[in-house]
């Protein structure tokens, strides 16, 4: 890297556990996305994946130890430089390592010279994650501010399957360039509470082949719930239809097809629930019956569709809610002769009975199935503040900002 070269600069360290083969995957998505990529591998890492493809993958070149390149001091240069670390894997032995503060490889060091954000990934069998020694570990090292995702569950090495799981690389990507935008977006200010949040749209059937549906990516739901995760609390992630998302690592999955089910879904997860996010796009209407067989194309013209009208899941959530629950809404206004993007939300802020309402202006490059967002957030005390373009993680981070701060008023 060059000294005018402007590309935010992320140290991949990574750990000697079988998940360092995804760590490619994760340099690979940094590098084309405009990052200047440092990997620092343990030697125990270099027994899974080489050198070689880790230099190929980054430009830069790949040492373990802290006496390769002494003139350039790198076991301090490497972590003064960074704007990120980003750990992939963190095995047990890493993170202890890391809240010890040892110091017996290039990695450890540049873990100690570190002063930007540090993000630790971890990955290994459940009965390590679990072991008493590591909870500790991660523990000590949140308290300093590092930022240790929540592993995912599911198949392990050989027959074991359980928690321990590496997160998915697009989900690690996205809250490593989450916290380069903004350092501070994962606080772990959301420890002990209890989330539910909707994603995606619904499909209402015509028939066994067609529905009714909308554009939702179900992405910006998605981020909310991967990033309350991140900031310590208990998320159900009820899933309506998405494009190939990645389930968010510490979240409770729940699919849901139509609106009926996703409404099922939703009240049973709220009950006892301290915070409903109600991002999902649900349909206002449905087919009054649904077709046994495909409907045929015939020579004349088909029958209307008559349709029926959706229960209002949002508000039937403020009106059966318990005392104290946080309700967030979402609302995809385009405006008409009628009013604006923002009389419309702030019509709907009233009829509806929320606390706080998301908005977003949709339409063509708008918010449906884009990777940034931007909108207004209202409250219910009449106070509203504009959301700045940025990534959904992002827009999800100032959300749990305002929904911790009404909690707390």
């Amino acid at each position: 890297m060059t000294e005018t070269d402007s590309r935010p600069r992320v140290v991949l360290g990574v750990g000697g556990g079988i998940a360092a083969y995804k760590a490619c995957e994760v340099l690979r998505r940094l590098t084309e996305s405009g990052h200047d990529v440092r990997v620092v591998p343990t030697e125990a890492a270099l027994r899974f994946v080489g050198a070689a493809t880790f230099e190929a993958l980054s430009g830069n070149p790949v040492h373990t130890e802290v006496f390769a390149d002494v003139p350039e001091v790198p076991h301090v240069r490497i972590g003064q430089h960074a704007d990120l670390v980003l750990v992939v894997p963190a095995t047990a032995d890493l993170l202890a390592k890391a809240a010890h503060g040892l110091a017996d490889d290039l990695l450890t060091n540049t873990l100690l010279t570190a002063r930007c954000p540090v993000l630790m990934a971890p990955a290994m069998h459940t009965e390590m994650w679990e072991h008493p020694a590591t909870r500790a570990n991660v523990a000590t090292l949140r308290e300093r501010g590092v930022v240790v995702t929540e592993p995912a569950s599911g198949r392990l090495t050989g027959v074991d399957t359980g928690k321990g799981r590496l997160a998915d690389p697009a989900e690690l990507v996205d809250l490593a360039r989450l916290l380069l935008v903004r350092p501070d977006a994962l606080p772990r200010d959301m420890a002990g509470l209890r989330v539910v949040v909707s994603a995606g749209g619904t499909r209402e059937p015509l028939d066994p082949v067609r529905y009714l549906g909308n554009r939702s990516s179900g992405k910006q739901g998605y981020a909310l719930a991967r990033t309350a995760v991140q900031r310590g609390a208990q998320v159900t992630l009820v899933s309506a239809h998405t494009v190939s998302l990645a389930e968010p690592a510490g979240a409770e999955l729940v699919r849901a097809g139509t609106a009926e089910e996703l409404r099922e879904a939703v009240h049973k997860a709220a009950e006892g629930a301290d915070v409903v996010v109600m991002a999902a796009a649900v349909a206002d209407f449905r087919p009054v019956s649904r077709a046994a067989h495909k409907i045929k194309k015939t020579g004349r013209d088909p029958d209307p569709v008559a349709l029926t009208r959706n229960p209002d899941v949002l508000a039937e959530l403020v009106a059966a809610r318990a005392a104290g629950q946080v309700i967030v809404g979402f609302a995809a206004e385009t405006g008409d002769s009628t009013g604006d993007v923002l009389e419309h939300a702030r019509a709907k802020l009233r009829r509806k009975g929320c606390d706080l309402l998301v908005v977003n202006a949709v339409g063509e490059g708008k918010a449906f199935e884009m990777e940034d967002n931007a909108g207004w957030l209202l409250s219910a005390d009449g106070s509203e503040r504009a959301i700045a373009l940025g990534s959904k993680s992002r827009m999800a981070s100032d959300i749990w900002d305002a929904v911790v701060a009404f909690i707390e008023a």
